[in-house]
């Protein structure tokens, strides 16, 4: 297995990219991110799962993920697959949508749209070039999303989840270090237990704690891009101590803390 190679700019803040080259041994539980998600797979093959779908992807496939949607990517026994992702913040993309407010989900969750792939390529090649300047990337960045809004269109306003458990995600996201209970949950956001458990599993494909969890390690990975010791960032993020933290991180990121904050 590589070890996993991240891409970040200060300049474009909004934007983070992933590589894997040999991706035999990475793999995830099912987990989701705050980003809108897009990936290429480079080489081999793997099998994608995104909500109720499951594909093999191979090269020259692009897969997306919407903010929140849950999702995971794992080697096929011992076929090679390699891949690079980049993570977008929601907000800035639904700028690029023309939107004032959220971003607009996409319907497809892996694409082969006819110049998809290759301009996504050629904007990771242009985000690492170290003779490429600010302004470049972020013309790049903005271009290559603009087509591929333009190639995909967002699903309709009526597939936004229902408030209620939206206040219910956003409710844990702002209580990360709590130890968080049901029914504080539950008032918070106005469904009994049985409803929201259900109503939760049905929009993030995931239990409030595993989305608890999963929002403690985001947090988690800007910490450690500020440097922070990973002891702090454990305790910051509600993890009972660093060992508990290492061992969700890599669930969840497929690196250790350690390999993500020195990069």
């Amino acid at each position: 297995m590589s070890t996993p190679t991240f891409w970040r700019d200060a300049a474009l803040p909004f934007l983070e990219a992933r590589s894997i080259a040999d991706g035999r041994g990475v793999c995830y539980a099912k987990h989701s991110h705050e980003t809108f998600s897009i990936g290429s797979i480079t080489g081999g093959a793997s099998e994608y799962l995104n909500g109720r779908a499951r594909e093999h992807v191979r090269a020259g496939a692009v897969v997306l993920m919407n903010p929140g949607d849950v999702h995971a990517c794992n080697p096929l026994g011992e076929e090679p697959w390699s891949y690079r992702m980049f993570h977008v913040d929601s907000g800035w993309l639904a700028g690029v949508q023309g939107e004032g407010g959220e971003m607009r989900p996409y319907v497809p969750v892996a694409s082969r749209a006819p110049g998809l792939f290759a301009r996504l390529e050629a904007l990771y090649a242009t985000c690492v070039d170290p003779a490429a300047d600010a302004l470049q990337k972020q013309v790049a960045a903005i271009d290559f999303f603009t087509f591929m809004h333009d190639t995909l269109q967002p699903a309709s306003a009526a597939t936004l989840p229902d408030h209620q458990v939206r206040r219910a995600a956003e409710y844990l996201r702002d209580n990360l270090p709590a130890a968080v209970k049901l029914d504080e949950l539950c008032a918070a956001c106005g469904l009994s237990p049985s409803y929201l458990i259900r109503a939760f599993k049905a929009r993030y494909g995931m239990t409030p704690h595993a989305w608890l969890v999963n929002c403690r390690i985001q947090y988690c990975r800007e910490l450690l891009r500020r440097g922070r010791a990973i002891a702090d960032v454990a305790q910051a993020a509600g993890f009972a101590d660093q060992a508990h933290l290492q061992r969700a991180f890599k669930r969840h990121v497929a690196a250790t803390p350690g390999q993500y904050r020195k990069t």
